[in-house]
């Protein structure tokens, strides 16, 4: 297997923390724009080659991962719905990022400033529901892997503050602490 991505991208990282814990045998290529645009036709990362196989979705790498380890692929539809929440608030979180990049903010366009406010909104909800049962707490759950990824990256991008956020900040401390997940936090970049 061949995953092919960044070092900071959230979504290379929750597969790269999938394979560290799994043990699954794989070798990463660094791939920037330019490569992912060439070699895969989402134009982005991650995508993975397994001989004849492409995935170019972290979501359907993820599944094949967990299949081919024979685990489960969201056995909980609250984790699973977490994870799509997440994959939301991030997908927003990055364009933002990007965009910001190329010179366009959310003062130059409505839609941005909704993108900017589902963010927001997503992890108020997230603070008030973690731990209440409304949010699974399983650690290993790809919920919550998705979370703890996402949170790493927007803040090492200082996109979000987890200030008024104690709840998700206690998570972010807790999940950074397992040497395996600290060893692809996004400034070990390289």
């Amino acid at each position: 297997m061949k995953l092919f991505g960044s070092y900071t991208s959230p979504y290379v990282r929750h597969c790269r923390i999938v394979l560290a814990r799994n043990g699954q045998d794989c070798r990463f290529v660094e791939t920037d724009y330019e490569q992912s645009a060439e070699l895969s036709p989402a134009r982005r990362v991650p995508f993975l080659y397994d001989d004849k196989l492409m995935l170019t979705d972290s979501a359907s790498i993820l599944r094949y991962l967990r299949e081919k380890a024979g685990q489960p692929f969201f056995p909980d539809i609250r984790d699973y719905d977490l994870f799509l929440l997440v994959n939301t608030a991030m997908d927003s979180t990055v364009n933002l990022f990007l965009l910001e990049k190329d010179g366009i903010t959310p003062a130059d366009c409505g839609y941005l400033v909704r993108q900017k406010g589902r963010v927001e909104d997503t992890l108020a909800y997230l603070d008030r529901h973690l731990g209440s049962g409304d949010v699974p707490m399983d650690s290993a759950s790809d919920g919550m892997i998705r979370l703890g990824c996402f949170l790493s990256w927007a803040l090492f991008r200082k996109r979000i503050s987890l200030k008024d956020h104690p709840a998700l900040a206690d998570f972010q401390r807790q999940f950074e602490s397992d040497p395996q997940i600290a060893a692809t936090h996004p400034s070990n970049a390289g």
